[in-house]
């Protein structure tokens, strides 16, 4: 069997167990939430589950329709937008049919991105904010995929799915209990998936590591931790771009505000959702103080309207999460503060350990001791056959180092060959309530915050259906 074919026919378990669209006006919208954290009670939603609509069905193991090529809208064209752009491109059976944003110089960017590959020029929405609408209600898009603002993805997932089409956004995919409810229940309803396009799933260490567990190397997990740990300073006070909006959720939430890129490959790593699943998070906040004196030092107008920011989200965030069956997480923050960037990415079992940044294991009697080995020998064996087959293509054509490359390559065939996708609504939801949860947490003097099976009930249940 090729590579090809091993990779193409991978189960879920197998796979992943194994920006801006506006400028400044856009953050006067009134597209925030005000609060992020819903203060829901015991008595309202025991389970922080509203009530499930009348005859709901899971998404769980719900494959995609066969088809040819596949046809994408994208809503967003600032840099991420134009990066996932670039990939999809880059990838056999792809059609770029519209794309939209409120600044047309970043739409007419996209529009020569796909000309200059051969593609006919796709048609152009720029009418506003919710200019996204016309584009969802075309009839000849499978897949919209949006890479906005944060508080923009709700908003675009919830009208592609009322639409009938299949969605997918970047991290987070909502910032409140209630949002990520609206948008598992949308999902249900319309029979379409709505994913998270989590591109640190797909690293290169990530799926090794992945497969390392799931092939029992490292005995049975105990313990995983996953951070974001970024120095972001220059791009949250640029005056274009991030800048212009993602430096605005540092005077509103005090929580992990990015909890995603760890959390979406442990949560593989464990089963999460697919035999587990979280049952409570614990979270602490710490001093913010990094923006204060990042401003001090680079904002030397004192009549800058950054000067009148009051920045209340905690320097550095520490959550720990528990798994119904007893598994832990810590779950780290910190983009506001000099450091080199890591995501932690490392797993405790019984018969060894694995750790990332940079990449080493360690597998009891293993030569050397009680010392850290390098994963070259681990690599030549477990290497995952996506990574295998398209490695230096993906180098070559993807940013982080491929792994974006190989995301949209994945997403792309199992689209095109009918596949139950890596991942499904609630994997979405699960990866981003860290977000309000470690508010929720924070606010009530690190308090233990139920997780929501956002599942309802079905957490266990691994395999395709349809």
């Amino acid at each position: 069997m090729s590579d090809h074919e091993r990779s193409a026919g991978l189960s879920r378990r197998d796979l992943l167990k194994g920006a801006a669209l506006a400028g400044a006006g856009l953050a006067a919208s009134g597209a925030f939430t005000p609060a992020i954290a819903e203060h829901i009670t015991a008595a309202t939603h025991p389970d922080l589950a509203p009530p499930a609509p009348a005859a709901r069905a899971t998404m769980k193991g719900v494959r995609f329709e066969r088809r040819d090529a596949v046809r994408f809208g994208i809503v967003g064209t600032g840099l991420r937008g134009r990066s996932v752009l670039s990939e999809l491109l880059a990838i056999e059976g792809v059609q770029i049919v519209a794309v939209c944003d409120t600044v047309a110089e970043k739409t007419a960017r996209a529009v020569k991105m796909c000309t200059d590959r051969g593609q006919p020029a796709p048609a152009v929405y720029t009418d506003g904010d919710h200019g996204f609408e016309a584009l969802v209600a075309r009839d000849d898009i499978d897949f919209v995929y949006t890479a906005t603002p944060w508080e923009w993805h709700v908003p675009v997932l919830l009208a592609a799915l009322k639409s009938g089409k299949h969605c997918g956004s970047e991290c987070p995919i909502g910032t409140t209990l209630k949002d990520l409810w609206a948008l598992v229940d949308a999902s249900e309803k319309a029979r379409r998936h709505c994913l998270h396009l989590e591109n640190c799933n797909y690293g290169e260490t990530e799926m090794l590591v992945n497969r390392l567990v799931h092939e029992g190397v490292f005995g049975e997990i105990l313990h995983a931790e996953a951070a974001y740990l970024h120095d972001l300073r220059k791009i949250l006070f640029e005056d274009r771009d991030e800048g212009l909006w993602r430096r605005a959720w540092h005077t509103r939430s005090n929580s992990n505000l990015y909890p995603t890129h760890g959390l979406g490959p442990v949560s593989g790593y464990l089963d999460i959702n697919a035999g587990d699943r979280y049952d409570y998070l614990v979270s602490v906040g710490g001093p913010h103080r990094g923006l204060e004196l990042h401003r001090e030092a680079t904002v030397a107008d004192h009549a800058n309207p950054k000067w009148q920011e009051q920045y209340v989200t905690g320097d550095h965030n520490t959550s720990i999460l528990r798994t119904v069956k007893g598994k832990t997480v810590m779950l780290q923050h910190d983009v506001s503060n000099p450091r080199p960037y890591t995501r932690h990415n490392r797993v405790q079992g019984t018969k060894g350990a694995f750790e990332d940044y940079p990449p080493r294991i360690y597998v009891e009697g293993q030569a050397g001791g009680e010392r850290w080995g390098a994963i070259d020998e681990w690599k030549a064996k477990f290497t995952h056959p996506l990574w295998a087959e398209n490695g230096e293509r993906a180098r070559k054509n993807g940013g982080h180092g491929g792994m974006d490359f190989i995301m949209a390559y994945r997403l792309v065939q199992t689209l095109r060959e009918g596949l139950v996708p890596d991942s499904d609504v609630y994997d979405a939801a699960t990866w981003s309530a860290p977000l309000p949860l470690s508010e929720m947490s924070v606010a009530k003097g690190s308090a233990p915050m139920k997780f929501p099976d956002f599942t309802r009930g079905a957490f266990a249940a691994v395999g395709a259906t349809g």
